[in-house]
């Protein structure tokens, strides 16, 4: 099957959250800080509810890009790969050794800011064979311009580019699936899908 068309699973796929630092944060105006944060926690929200291996890395997090941001770390665990001083988390051999390590070829990505910690290791996973996801709503950059054009430069590349509520559904696949209701209520706690998600409960419930 073409990687192009190949579909995420709860077996194939791993979490890369990259450099969510609280300093970086706050130059993040490419969309409403706000949603942006709900998305990044529905994204590791997703990942935890289906048992997909997650790994979080920080660039210099002693330094002035601050720590990782707290709904992350409440939701993934304490587990951060600092980085000394490598730019580019792909050049991190302990991040790459941790993506190696669960022999899983597709990769799930987030990033702050877009145009670098996440457009780098996006296209360096893959020039080296990986099936990469850019979940751009889960990332956040200094305005819509450098979003657009960091999109740009990652499907050129042959990154794919994603929405997290869009990776959720494709690795739930069916509301039938043992995962399925749980994941929906993910969907529900962070996006506005929250009301059809509780007229669906309430309309159960009135049935039984």
């Amino acid at each position: 099957m073409n990687k192009f068309t190949e579909t995420l699973t709860t077996d194939n796929a791993i979490l890369a959250m990259i450099d969510h630092q609280t300093g970086l944060l706050v130059s993040c105006r490419d969309q409403d800080p706000h949603l942006m944060t709900e998305n990044i926690k529905g994204l590791c929200s997703m990942a935890k509810t289906v048992g997909m291996p997650t790994i979080t890395t920080a660039s210099m997090p002693d330094g002035p890009n601050g720590p990782i941001m707290p709904e992350i770390t409440d939701i993934l665990g304490d587990e951060v790969i600092e980085r000394a001083g490598e730019i580019n988390a792909w050049k991190s051999p302990e991040f790459k050794k941790a993506v190696e390590a669960t022999g899983r070829k597709k990769i799930i990505m987030a990033g702050i800011v877009t145009d670098v910690c996440l457009m780098f290791p996006a296209i360096s996973a893959v020039a080296e064979g990986y099936d990469v996801y850019a979940v751009v709503d889960a990332s956040g950059t200094w305005n819509k311009a450098v979003a657009e054009a960091s999109i740009h430069r990652m499907t050129q590349a042959g990154v794919k580019v994603a929405t997290w509520a869009s990776v959720l559904a494709e690795v739930m696949d069916d509301w039938r699936s043992e995962k399925g209701m749980e994941l929906g209520g993910v969907l529900g706690q962070h996006t506005s899908y929250r009301w059809v998600y509780d007229s669906f409960l309430q309309a159960n419930q009135a049935h039984k």
